[in-house]
């Protein structure tokens, strides 16, 4: 398999930048990044299922990576199931980090027959609240430590000590030392921030206005439900909350990784994207 450009064009004039490593008759994997990279997050683990008979698609959505927001309406549902349509899969196997979990969320109940397996990975979900439940989302002191300084180098438009920061937070976990993930890794995590911390409204536009949180339960689609045990620790409640909500979800706590698993252990998310192309 060779990687090619995977452009798509849509009806507004905008083109959602992508690539594809096709192998023919292999059910469509789609993989869609966090909200803290782009659709390079991936290219270590594409390269690892170079041997597997799967049709993996990245791309950038809205206001990422290579791909610019434009003025026109829009929602990610609808770019994603354009996506789909050009790759000519009726069904794929929609995998989601953090974000792009949410927005994986979204396509199964829109469109539920689009959608073989999931994979979810620290996912977030439309919707989500700690209001009404249980269990509270309340920081830690080292991730609220954080987040206060992230929020000020954000108000005082320090793009650079944000981008520090967000690493410290997101790719090394925040009660992890500073820097524990290095290299080509970190490297290319700050160079996928930064460039969505100086464009325009990368963060906070094309939200489908669904409420997948209070819908949990509609998904029945088949779904390994991930995340790190280094991630934000506020967060590891919800994701187990999430697990025992989607009515066909196994669960895996990922040792030793935080948010970002794919770019500091990319073999270990190749695992995971083999196992949930078996679940379709």
């Amino acid at each position: 398999m060779t990687i090619e450009r995977f452009d798509v064009r849509r009806s507004d004039g905008t083109v959602l930048a992508g690539e594809r490593r096709a192998a023919a008759g292999g059910p469509t994997v789609v993989l869609l990044h966090a909200a803290v990279a782009d659709r390079r997050a991936w290219s270590s683990t594409v390269d690892l299922l170079e041997r597997t008979a799967l049709d993996v698609i990245a791309y950038d959505r809205r206001g990422y990576g290579d791909t610019p927001v434009g003025d026109a309406e829009f929602t990610h549902v609808d770019d994603l199931l354009a996506v789909l349509d050009a790759a000519g899969a009726e069904r794929a196997v929609v995998v989601g980090n953090s974000m792009g979990g949410a927005l994986a969320l979204d396509l199964a109940l829109t469109a539920p027959e689009r959608v073989s397996a999931m994979l979810l990975i620290g996912a977030g979900a439309s919707g989500m609240t700690d209001e009404g439940e249980a269990i509270e989302w309340t920081p830690d002191q080292p991730t609220g430590v954080l987040l206060e300084a992230v929020e000020r180098a954000e108000q005082a438009g320090l793009v650079e000590e944000q981008v520090l920061l967000e690493l410290h937070l997101w790719l090394d976990g925040p009660t992890a030392p500073e820097g524990r993930v290095g290299g080509a890794a970190r490297e290319l995590a700050a160079d996928m921030n930064r460039r969505i911390l100086t464009a325009s409204g990368g963060r906070s536009v094309g939200d489908a206005g669904l409420d997948a949180w209070h819908r949990l339960g509609e998904i029945t689609t088949p779904v390994l439900a991930t995340w790190g045990d280094l991630d934000v620790p506020p967060d590891l409640p919800f994701y187990a909350l999430m697990a025992e909500r989607l009515p066909n979800a196994e669960v895996r706590v990922l040792e030793g990784v935080a948010h970002l698993p794919m770019l500091e252990r990319p073999a270990l998310v190749a695992g995971l994207i083999r196992e949930a192309a078996a679940l379709a």
